[in-house]
C-alpha cells in the first residue's frame, strides 16, 4: 500500500461532495499473483438517503442497504438482474445513508462490465477502502474538468429524483 492511499475523512463527507471528487481517482487492485492493477475513475452518479426515491435506502435499512447505514469508506455491493454487481462507496456519516455508483473507469464504461472486467464482486460488500489489503483508492493529484447530467435507468424514481443532475462524468 502507498501513501497516496486516500484517508476515511475523504469518504465521511456528504455524497454530493464526494461523488465528482472521485473523478481523475484510482481503484487499486491486488489481483491473484500480488501485484496491482489501477484503474482511474472516470464516471460515477450519487444516491443520497432516505429522501431520494432513486436511492436503495429510501425504503429503510434492510440485510441489503444495511451497509449504506455505515459511516463512509466501505462498499456497497449489489447484484441486479441476477448477473450484475454494482459497486458503491458508501459516504457521509453513520445512519445517513448515501452511497456513489461506480459507473466507469478510463478503459471500461458500464458498472456491470467495470465489476466483471475488474472481477469485484459480491465478497467486496462491506470491504473498507481504508483497511483493506485488496482494494482501496489513491489520490494520484489529477483533478479532470468534468460535466454532470441525470442518472441512468431510475424512471421508477418519479420525475424530480430521476431529473437531479447527480451524475459526474470526465468530459
Amino acid at each position: 500500500m502507498t501513501e497516496f492511499k486516500i484517508s476515511h475523512d475523504f469518504y465521511v463527507r456528504d455524497v454530493l461532495e464526494v461523488a465528482p471528487d472521485l473523478l481523475g481517482k484510482d481503484i487499486v487492485l491486488r489481483i491473484a499473483d500480488g501485484t496491482f492493477v489501477r484503474h482511474q475513475i472516470t464516471d460515477v452518479e450519487a444516491y443520497r438517503g432516505v429522501e431520494d426515491k432513486a436511492c436503495h435506502a429510501s425504503k429503510g435499512k434492510t440485510r441489503r442497504t444495511s451497509v449504506m447505514f455505515e459511516e463512509g469508506g466501505v462498499l456497497y455491493m449489489y447484484l441486479i438482474y441476477g448477473m450484475y454487481w454494482m459497486m458503491n462507496i458508501v459516504t457521509g456519516s453513520k445512519d445517513n445513508p448515501q452511497a456513489a455508483l461506480i459507473r466507469g473507469v478510463a478503459d471500461i464504461s458500464g458498472p456491470g462490465r467495470l465489476t466483471k472486467s475488474l472481477s469485484i464482486d459480491g465478497s467486496f460488500n462491506g470491504e473498507n477502502l481504508t483497511t483493506s489489503d485488496r482494494i482501496w483508492l489513491e489520490d494520484n493529484a489529477f483533478k479532470p474538468s468534468f460535466k454532470t447530467g441525470v442518472r441512468i435507468g431510475i424512471d421508477y424514481a418519479g420525475d424530480y429524483w430521476k431529473s437531479v443532475p447527480w451524475r459526474f462524468y470526465v468530459g
